[in-house]
């Protein structure tokens, strides 16, 4: 059945509140009998009014409205990525994002949504692959992630063991994430 304009961006917004997972474009374009590309170009209208709405590299997610996000500045050695991506893991965080400040090109940022040791492993093997390297070498391991938790006090908890580990070197409270009003918990 085909879906058309507001009523179909309305629909995408619903199956990605209610969906538990990543949704990917296809999915999306078969559900509402459109094209993938129908589905980026309707994301890309939605995001003015939903910045809680993420591309990920495994589809698009509704960010959960009651959940808080704090921005790390850390750096670490390449060896110590997975050590520092557990202990955000493990203590109840995900991951939403890497992005560093370079001094020509401004900020680079790229989504990550690791919520799982699984999600570290998978990040882990693609860097060791070679294909690419972290956004973090071009600044001299430098760089910011904005990571999301049920609560102020797990932040807290991850901020410092974070602060323990030798990682952490600022906490950073970015207006363009906290301006929304879904995460005024923070």
């Amino acid at each position: 059945m085909k879906v058309l304009g507001e009523e179909r961006r309305n629909r995408i917004i619903e199956m990605l509140s209610s969906s538990k997972v990543a949704l990917s474009g296809s999915s999306l374009a078969k559900a509402l009998g459109v094209s993938r590309q129908v589905i980026v170009n309707d994301i890309a209208l939605l995001r003015t009014s939903h910045p809680e709405l993420l591309s990920t590299n495994s589809g698009y997610i509704i960010m959960n409205a009651n959940a808080c996000r704090r921005v790390f500045k850390v750096n670490h050695t390449d060896e110590q990525t997975q050590d520092e991506l557990s202990c955000i893991i493990d203590m109840g965080g995900t991951v939403i994002d890497v992005y560093v400040e370079h001094k020509i090109y401004g900020t680079i940022r790229a989504p990550l949504d690791i919520s799982s040791k699984r999600d570290i492993l998978n990040f882990i093997n693609d860097m060791k692959s070679g294909v690419s390297t972290p956004l973090k070498n071009i600044t001299d391991g430098y760089h910011y992630h904005t990571v999301e938790a049920r609560s102020v006090e797990i932040l807290d908890e991850i901020q410092e063991e974070l602060n323990q580990r030798g990682y952490l070197i600022d906490t950073v409270y970015s207006p363009v994430i906290y301006e929304a009003k879904k995460y005024s918990c923070c």
